[in-house]
């Protein structure tokens, strides 16, 4: 079954074609990431603008480069939530066109589904059951992935996302967007040990996490050394705030799975490219025993790959959309 896949959740425009969930066979990205560099962040607006000239043409390159025409397609998916709600709308419409337009079935894709489809592509072995833990700019959850469309969170921020914890302790530090590439780069050259920031744990939801405290306190370490005139040592502060956040990523993740038995733990999301990470991670899932997948790192951030994997098991699943759909700018993952 081929699948042609739309993604416009924030600043990205891609499609893809991916047959049986498993195989892609085209994978097109256009990033905006050159453009918002200069604003600090996403600017919502511009992005949609972005994707209203790019969404055509990337269509056109997945379909080209697969080497198929919409005759060949047996279904169009899109990502509808959660997201942007400008940056969704453009996608959503786009893909009621075309599947309107050629007849073909509409399948409907969560953005945090998709992001755990990634190892689908990455592993064909993967399957469920398992512990999954996704992290990105917007979202920190862990979950049990009991079936392919069957998620029960277990753990999720209180506060701010892992990813918009690593985008402001970055712009702190003065380095540019996106910082959480940036801080993994310089956190590399520095000291995790060198500064103790704190990490947050809920007796009450042991699998929950709190970044704003973490957040803060760089920002409090920073400004204190800045008043005393004191420089500050950015590889030593990058490396010892991104051992305390993933710390309690992996520390929660891999306590999930031994409490839950579930012997697989899955990584998703964009703070999954973040190598200390994917360090810590699998160390832990050696010292325990259990199975962990990761994607690569190219299918960490957004695509339309990702997209066209979980619509498949959407779409065996019965899951459809008609002409009524709309974006919805948060939804959960359940």
């Amino acid at each position: 079954m081929n699948i042609l896949a739309i993604e416009s959740s924030c600043d990205e425009t891609a499609a893809a074609v991916v047959r049986d969930g498993r195989e892609v066979l085209s994978n097109i990205v256009n990033t905006q990431i050159a453009e918002h560099i200069k604003y600090g962040g996403v600017v919502p607006e511009i992005a949609s603008r972005r994707h209203v000239t790019n969404i055509s043409y990337v269509a056109e390159a997945a379909l080209s480069e697969a080497s198929l025409t919409m005759a060949d397609v047996d279904a169009v998916a899109v990502t509808y939530a959660p997201g942007l709600i400008g940056a969704l709308l453009v996608g959503v419409n786009f893909a009621k066109g075309l599947a309107y337009a050629h007849k073909k079935p509409l399948v409907p894709v969560h953005h945090i589904r998709s992001h755990v489809a990634a190892n689908y592509i990455a592993h064909r072995e993967l399957k469920p059951p398992f512990i999954a833990l996704i992290a990105s700019g917007s979202h920190s959850h862990i979950v049990l992935v009991s079936d392919y469309t069957r998620y029960k969170i277990l753990g999720r921020t209180r506060d701010d996302a892992a990813g918009e914890a690593f985008d402001k302790a970055a712009r702190v530090l003065g380095l540019p967007y996106p910082g959480g590439v940036h801080i993994d780069r310089l956190s590399r050259e520095g000291d995790a040990k060198a500064i103790k920031f704190p990490r947050v744990h809920f007796k009450d939801a042991p699998y929950d996490f709190s970044f704003s405290g973490v957040k803060t306190a760089v920002i409090n370490y920073a400004h204190t050394l800045s008043q005393r005139g004191e420089s500050i040592d950015r590889a030593d502060a990058a490396a010892s705030f991104s051992e305390a956040v993933t710390g309690i990523l992996s520390e929660n993740v891999i306590k999930a799975a031994l409490d839950f038995k579930v012997g697989t733990v899955v990584m998703a999301g964009g703070v999954c490219a973040n190598s200390m990470l994917r360090e810590k991670l699998e160390a832990a899932a050696g010292r325990h025993g259990l199975s962990l997948y990761m994607p690569p790192v190219a299918l960490c951030t957004d695509n339309a790959a990702m997209v066209g994997s979980q619509a498949f098991y959407e779409y065996e699943n019965g899951r459809r959309a008609d002409l009524t759909l709309n974006g919805r700018s948060a939804e959960s993952i359940e």
